[in-house]
């Protein structure tokens, strides 16, 4: 059989997930986007996961009430194990309110894994950048259940990065990330270490 492991050292890089949660508008997509260019640059297998190619496909069936939520998460949960399975790291890029859900997520993929990236930034800035006006349309009551105004949003305890965009430009908040996965990626392998030299030498 073709295994996980044998696709990571043809990729000479782990696979993983990088699950980005956050409030509606703290910068979640924008900086999946711009850490996938970067890894991608450097020949990494990515594939990001978000709202487009997800609530518009697989879940296009599910609306947003707390169970529809749950179960948005858990299918996103099972596509990920999927393509770490492939040998390839999967970005996602989803609010994912509750805790249990994320943790549900982490369970599915093996140790070291699952790199859980608290997008944080307050409620106050995230309004200042909604330009389709979704939390004022929330707090007229025209958008029900919305994160961060009528349904709840719960931190993570224990996150491996957590990055502040209301204090960071994006650029520091891709490097913090980049760097952070630099040692997931490249662990103490001859396999993985070439590769690993190679970046920094680049650098």
């Amino acid at each position: 059989m073709i295994t996980k492991e044998v696709r990571q050292n043809s990729n000479e890089h782990k696979s993983l997930v990088v699950w980005f949660t956050g409030l509606p508008c703290s910068g979640k997509s924008t900086l999946a986007e711009d850490l996938e260019k970067k890894l991608f640059k450097d020949g990494v297998k990515t594939y990001i996961l978000d709202g487009d190619n997800v609530r518009k496909g697989l879940n296009s069936n599910l609306g947003f009430s707390p169970e529809d939520r749950e179960e948005n998460i858990r299918r996103l949960g099972e596509v990920s194990k999927l393509f770490v399975d492939a040998g390839v790291v999967a970005i996602t890029a989803f609010i994912s309110p509750y805790r249990k859900d994320r943790d549900l997520a982490r369970t599915l993929v093996g140790k070291d894994e699952f790199i859980e990236v608290f997008v944080k930034c307050p409620v106050e800035v995230c309004e200042q950048r909604d330009v389709k006006g979704m939390y004022k349309k929330a707090k007229e009551g025209v958008i029900k259940e919305f994160t961060g105004v009528s349904a709840p949003y719960e931190e993570p305890i224990n996150p491996e990065i957590v990055v502040e965009t209301d204090k960071m430009s994006i650029e520091e908040c891709v490097d913090k990330i980049y760097f952070y996965l630099l040692s997931a990626l490249y662990p103490v392998n001859a396999i993985y270490m070439q590769r690993w030299v190679r970046l920094l030498q680049s650098l």
